[in-house]
Order: C-alpha cells, then sequence, then structure tokens
C-alpha cells in the first residue's frame, strides 16, 4: 500500500499540534511578565502593544484549535481516546483565554497597581507563568509517551513533571492568598471601584495557575488509561 494511503487510513498524527497549541497557550501567558512590568512603571503604551500582542497569540492558539478538531479523526490508532485529546485540547485552550483575559481587563481599565502591591504581585504573576511553562514541558513529551506506549521511564518522567507542576500550583495559591491579604490592608486608600477590579485580576491570575495545573491534570488521566 502507497505511504499515502497509510497516512490516510491512520490520519495525521493530532500531537504535534496539540504541542504546537500547548506552545502558543504559553506564549500568551509568558507575555503577561513584560505586560505587568509595564502596568507597575505606568507605560499604557507598552502594556497596550503587550496586551495586543497577547490577544494575537490567543487568535492563533484558537486557529490551531480549530483545525485539529476538524482534522482530528474519530478513531484513532493511538493509545489515547479522541475524547481525551479534546479535553486536553480544552485544557490548553483555558490558558491562553484567561492570558487574554487578563490582559483585556487590565489595560481596558488603564489598572494601576498600588506601589505596595508591585512586588508580590509581580512574584504572583511569575509564578503563574512557571505552572504554564510547566504545563508545556510536561506535553511536549507527548511524543515519547506515544512511543512507549505509555509504559516505563517515559511514564516515570511525565508523572515527575505533573508533580512539579502540582507543586508549582500549590506556590501560586499561597502568594495570592499573600496579595490579596496585602490587598485589604489597603483598599480602604483606593476607589472601590479599582478595588474591585484588583480583586478580579488577581483571582484571574490564580486562575491562569489552576488552568496550567488542569493540563498535568488531564495529562495524568492519560497516563492512567
Amino acid at each position: 500500500m502507497p505511504l499515502s494511503n497509510i497516512a490516510n487510513l491512520f490520519g495525521r498524527s493530532p500531537i504535534k499540534p496539540i504541542k504546537e497549541h500547548m506552545a502558543t497557550a504559553h506564549e500568551a501567558s509568558a507575555d503577561l511578565v513584560p505586560f505587568f512590568e509595564a502596568l507597575m512603571h505606568e507605560d499604557f503604551d507598552t502594556a497596550k502593544t503587550i496586551q495586543q500582542r497577547i490577544s494575537a497569540t490567543e487568535n492563533r492558539a484558537d486557529d490551531i484549535k480549530k483545525d485539529l478538531r476538524l482534522h482530528l479523526p474519530d478513531s484513532l490508532f493511538m493509545p489515547v481516546s479522541r475524547t481525551d485529546l479534546l479535553e486536553l485540547l480544552h485544557a490548553q485552550d483555558e490558558v491562553a483565554n484567561t492570558a487574554q483575559d487578563i490582559a483585556g481587563l487590565a489595560i481596558g481599565r488603564q489598572m494601576l497597581v498600588p506601589e505596595a502591591l508591585r512586588t508580590q504581585m509581580q512574584t504572583f504573576v511569575e509564578s503563574a507563568v512557571a505552572a504554564s511553562a510547566q504545563a508545556l514541558t510536561a506535553i511536549n513529551e507527548l511524543d515519547e509517551l506515544l512511543e512507549s506506549g505509555f509504559a516505563g521511564r517515559e511514564v516515570d518522567i511525565a508523572q515527575r513533571m505533573t508533580e512539579e507542576l502540582d507543586e508549582l500550583e500549590r506556590k501560586s495559591d499561597k502568594l495570592e492568598v499573600q496579595v490579596r491579604a496585602a490587598l485589604f490592608k489597603i483598599e480602604k486608600e483606593l476607589p472601590p471601584v479599582d478595588v474591585i477590579f484588583l480583586y478580579r485580576v488577581i483571582e484571574w491570575v490564580g486562575d491562569l495557575a489552576d488552568r496550567a495545573h488542569a493540563v498535568g491534570n488531564r495529562l495524568q488521566l492519560l497516563l492512567a488509561r
């Protein structure tokens, strides 16, 4: 049978676009670090440029997602189901969506981060982005996991990566509590509406780490099947 016919029979592997999608989702989240740095310096022109870049990156992630859904066959000749891969894709997509939401809200509000919060807030953002980076590292093991049939040393490596992701998510949770407490101490000095939206951005940054953690959870489910 010609190679082209074999490829048509088995369908194109979804692993490469899955990895590409996660890389793009993380690219959107990673831009939150310079975005918040610009906010801290009240450089709204730079922040707006980065926000537009995050939005464009999220759109690219959407394009990859739509193309993968369109071409993913009903039956896969792989040790993972179509449903599992679609759920993994959805978890990854939430990383990009959350990054876009955070940047869009902050720039739309021309948000000023109080000086008393800036150091903690930057550390918090970096922690959430680190969780996204770890999720990408874990997803990049998919090729090796498939080659090993989800068994042996590769599974141990992937398991350690997801455990590290658990730790990063817990660290982000602790930082969120600290940032919230710091805001609570000064909230009476700030306009009430600004306080409401600051709490919302803090919540969404915490959600970013949670979304990255969800990617690891989906990968763990694949390993358990």
